[in-house]
């Protein structure tokens, strides 16, 4: 999401920008090894930690044809600059600047506060390229960030009594195991469901919300199309044309429940919406939550259950986050001036 987001506001300036997303490389049936793993992940948390720690690089399986297609395409497009989100690109990206021979200038944009899993081979190649970060652990900062959106945060005192819970794109996590306690404190829920499984027609005060089942990151340059649904069908997705659908949901709820992925750092900013952080998905989250919490942006959920689930701790979370957010420099206007130079 983070890259749709990064192309939709570079061409806000003027700049022009092409989406490419790895998966579309492959072939059909790494995609549905993908497709697997994202069930498998989204049903066992502990197969999701175990898959992490044996990841293997999917670019190996992109055929030379391909890269050389890719190449030819990007020769013709006068390539500037590639900003790459993933470190699985890196051998990819490398193989289309050697058949070229013209390197391109790279900015590997970060939006976890570590390195995640898929760049911890980015000291052997690509040297050149720039880092970019959009949170950074070790300087207990957020250097450069992405607009979500235009519209200023909701104010406090328009919010209604709800909580965004989720689990990043892939559904990842124990936040279906937190609704009912906290539902039990009072609180009304809305629940990003990953599949028709996850829903539940007489949970009292939970309002469920999907992306299009039948969509896949692989199909378009969109957002990902985004409903209420009910279990019933005839859901009406809808693509969002600023941003992500969950986004609206963010804007308005008093936090979100969710493990602190970088992409739903990114939306807890823009939508001065703080983090009850749950367990983290590996250590590079592990060190999204702790920056989170150091820079009184987000809260755990152990501590908030010790604060008797208290809505002015949250309020406190929600001010800081107003206070920092307009001050931090965004990449997407730097990067469409440089090209513009």
């Amino acid at each position: 999401m983070p890259g749709l987001l990064l192309a939709q506001r570079m061409r806000e300036h003027g700049a022009d920008v092409e989406v490419f997303v790895l998966e579309r490389l492959l072939p059909d049936s790494k995609r549905a090894t993908t497709a697997r793993m994202k069930y498998a992940f989204h049903h066992d948390f502990r197969v999701a930690l175990a898959g992490q720690r044996l990841a293997v690089d999917p670019s190996a399986a992109v055929a030379q044809p391909t890269v050389h297609e890719l190449t030819e395409h990007w020769r013709k497009r006068r390539l500037q600059r590639v900003v790459m989100f993933s470190g699985f690109w890196l051998p990819v990206v490398e193989q289309c600047a050697a058949l070229s021979g013209n390197w391109p200038a790279i900015d590997i944009c970060h939006v976890d506060s570590v390195s995640s899993p898929s760049f911890r081979d980015v000291g052997s190649v690509l040297s050149p390229a720039r880092h970019v970060w959009l949170a950074n652990a070790a300087h207990s900062s957020v250097p450069y960030t992405i607009p979500v959106s235009a519209r200023p945060p909701v104010r406090w005192n328009d919010r209604s009594r709800r909580l965004l819970v989720h689990g990043g794109g892939w559904g990842m996590g124990t936040y279906r195991q937190r609704a009912d306690e906290l539902r039990d404190h009072g609180f009304e829920l809305d629940i990003v469901a990953y599949e028709a499984g996850d829903l539940s027609a007489d949970d009292g005060g939970i309002r469920y919300f999907m992306i299009d089942p039948d969509w896949h990151p692989w199909l378009d340059d969109g957002y990902p199309p985004f409903a209420r649904v009910d279990g019933r069908g005839g859901s009406d997705y809808v693509r969002g044309t600023e941003c992500h659908g969950s986004f609206e949901l963010a804007r308005t709820a008093l936090a979100m429940v969710s493990k602190p992925g970088g992409g739903t750092l990114l939306d807890s900013l823009w939508s001065a919406t703080p983090l009850v952080l749950l367990e983290p998905f590996g250590v590079h989250e592990a060190r999204n939550a702790e920056l989170w919490e150091r820079l009184g942006f987000g809260i755990s959920l152990d501590r908030w259950r010790d604060a008797d689930f208290a809505l002015d701790v949250l309020e406190e979370l929600h001010e800081a986050l107003l206070r920092t957010t307009p001050g931090i420099p965004d990449y997407a206007r730097r990067l469409a001036e440089e090209m513009s130079q």
